[in-house]
């Protein structure tokens, strides 16, 4: 679990991998309302310069959000509070595995809270290495002796 103080300036993390199947393309797409061809419909997507389904951008942030959660694994209350310059630079395909780069940019102490806030930037990236969509993120990310849970007498 990281904590404000676990965490430094140029620090990298980097995530374990997740295949994007055509199912979770066919239910992201579902549960979202995208009513987009080139997202559900095999026969047209062939047809078009990507040549098959594509993964939605959308979904492609948060399934980078979640490889986010893994390789940072912050400690529980900590907020993702901003997402800065979302770029979407490729294409990811059903059967594309990817993983997230991540290095802490910038971290500082809260003005307004007792937490810290920490800015990472965040490149996903498929099997071949190519960068999909990258972004900064801005956490509050709890410091370890703010805890409200902490016990003193235990450490």
């Amino acid at each position: 679990m990281r904590f404000f103080e676990d965490l430094q300036v140029g620090d990298k993390f980097k995530s374990p991998g997740k295949t994007i199947t055509e199912t979770a393309v066919t239910l992201c797409v579902g549960l979202a309302g995208m009513p987009f061809p080139i997202f559900n419909d095999a026969e047209y997507a062939r047809t078009t310069k990507a040549g098959g389904i594509l993964a939605p951008g959308r979904m492609v942030l948060m399934m980078m959000g979640g490889l986010e959660e893994q390789a940072l694994t912050w400690e529980p209350s900590a907020l993702l509070v901003e997402l800065r310059s979302v770029r979407l630079l490729g294409p990811v395909r059903p059967g594309d595995t990817i993983h997230v780069e991540i290095e802490i940019l910038e971290k500082r102490e809260s003005r307004k809270t007792p937490r810290g806030i920490v800015i990472h930037k965040s490149q996903c990236r498929t099997q071949r290495g190519d960068v999909v969509l990258e972004c900064e993120n801005v956490h509050l990310v709890a410091r370890r002796a703010d805890r409200p849970d902490r016990d003193e007498s235990r450490c």
